[in-house]
């Protein structure tokens, strides 16, 4: 059973940075492909940033694309989310998602949707005031 604990939420004000980081559990971390993902008030879960197993390709969200930045450490078992200039639109609860890809689906066509994603952290708030 793979865990995965995000960390690093809070409240800052527009323009501001925040890092977010998500800590797995488990031997197979280096083999998953990881995603970062977001949810506002009622609205869907929608994709933030994705990275390969390797962390040698990545992939964003057009709304955050030059803003934030994603990597991992396999040697720690961790992924990470640097989130820069923030803009109150960012508001929302942050989630980790590992994809253990045991059906083999192309990382290209599957990373942005989350139903691809088989373990997914708590989440963590990130509040950014208008």
């Amino acid at each position: 059973q793979v865990q995965l604990v995000e960390s690093g939420g809070g409240l800052v004000q527009a323009g501001g940075f925040l890092r977010l980081s998500c800590a797995a559990s488990g031997r197979t971390f280096s083999s998953y492909h990881m995603g970062w993902f977001r949810q506002a008030p009622g609205n869907e879960r929608d994709f933030v940033a994705a990275i390969i197993w390797s962390g040698n390709a990545k992939l964003y969200a057009d709304s955050v694309k030059g803003r934030f930045s994603i990597s991992r450490d396999n040697a720690k078992n961790t992924v990470s989310l640097q989130m820069n200039s923030l803009k109150p639109e960012d508001t929302a609860v942050y989630y980790c998602a590992a994809d253990d890809r045991r059906y083999g689906s192309s990382w290209y066509d599957s990373a942005r949707r989350a139903v691809e994603y088989d373990y997914w952290g708590q989440g963590t708030q990130v509040t950014v005031p208008s």
